[in-house]
């Protein structure tokens, strides 16, 4: 393990409109003690010639995204580790702050970094407008870690895919750290100009099928990221939420569906384990 190096896991399926990109950003970052790896969930486009293109280190695993995040961290080498989507891009001093900021205390555990969306078209500006609310709330995962006390927790939970990136920081804090430290001045942009409202939807139906389970795992916690009551507190309580109603109705109108899907996703997974048990 080397002394500051970070290493930065990016899970990918079919990634090749925004893997470039995001890389590149990763390169451009002003601290430069940075190895990438890619752990790709077989690709059938040019994922893979993408990554390799870069020199990144490649692994392939047909498995969840919380499978493939554990897979990075076991083949990383370096003393942090920063774990970010394919369509992700950072700004140039990303790194540079969470190094300093998890620094700043031997309590901090993990790093958030603030996430903004970008893209053409109503849906990018939704969730841009969306993600506004959740600064400082138990929405907002760290991406940032100190990788021993990943390894000492075992990284993230296997069996769950709703909220899987929430599981690794509350399995640190429970060892008495801290993981909601916060970067003040660079940003995440998610690149969702190929956001589809469908694709979406049946994504969430996807995780609403461990929904059960997270909230038996991971209690209160789990209980308020999975609440709709919740998230509208965090939008109704404040007063910019109205300062663009065509945007209040948007968001108000997926996280419904959203929700809905979820709902239908864990009633499908139980309908299933109800015909197995029978």
């Amino acid at each position: 393990m080397r002394n500051d190096l970070i290493s930065v896991v990016i899970p990918t399926y079919n990634s090749e409109k925004t893997l470039d990109q995001c890389i590149q950003s990763i390169k451009s970052q002003f601290f430069k003690d940075i190895e990438i790896i890619v752990v790709d969930k077989f690709s059938s486009d040019r994922t893979q010639e993408i990554a390799l293109g870069h020199g990144v280190r490649f692994f392939k695993l047909k498995e969840e995204r919380s499978k493939a995040k554990n897979l990075g961290t076991k083949k990383s080498k370096g003393k942090y580790i920063c774990f970010i989507d394919s369509d992700m891009l950072l700004e140039p001093s990303v790194m540079n702050e969470c190094l300093e900021k998890i620094n700043e205390s031997k309590k901090f555990g993990g790093v958030i970094i603030p996430e903004r969306s970008i893209g053409k078209g109503f849906w990018p500006k939704i969730r841009d407008f969306e993600r506004s609310f959740y600064f400082n709330s138990i929405i907002e995962s760290p991406r940032f870690f100190k990788k021993q006390l990943v390894e000492e927790v075992k990284g993230f939970d296997e069996k769950i895919v709703v909220f899987e990136e929430s599981t690794l920081p509350q399995k640190i804090e429970k060892k008495g750290y801290e993981t909601r430290a916060r970067i003040k001045n660079s940003v995440i942009f998610h690149n969702e100009n190929d956001f589809s409202l469908k694709k979406w939807l049946e994504k969430k139906f996807h995780y609403g099928k461990t929904i059960s389970e997270y909230k038996r795992k991971y209690g209160e916690y789990g209980e308020s990221q999975i609440s709709p009551i919740f998230r509208l507190g965090l939008f109704l309580k404040n007063r910019n939420f109205y300062s663009r109603p065509a945007y209040a109705i948007g968001v108000l109108f997926l996280k419904t569906t959203e929700f809905i899907s979820l709902e239908l996703g864990n009633l499908s997974s139980k309908v299933e384990k109800w015909k197995i048990s029978k």
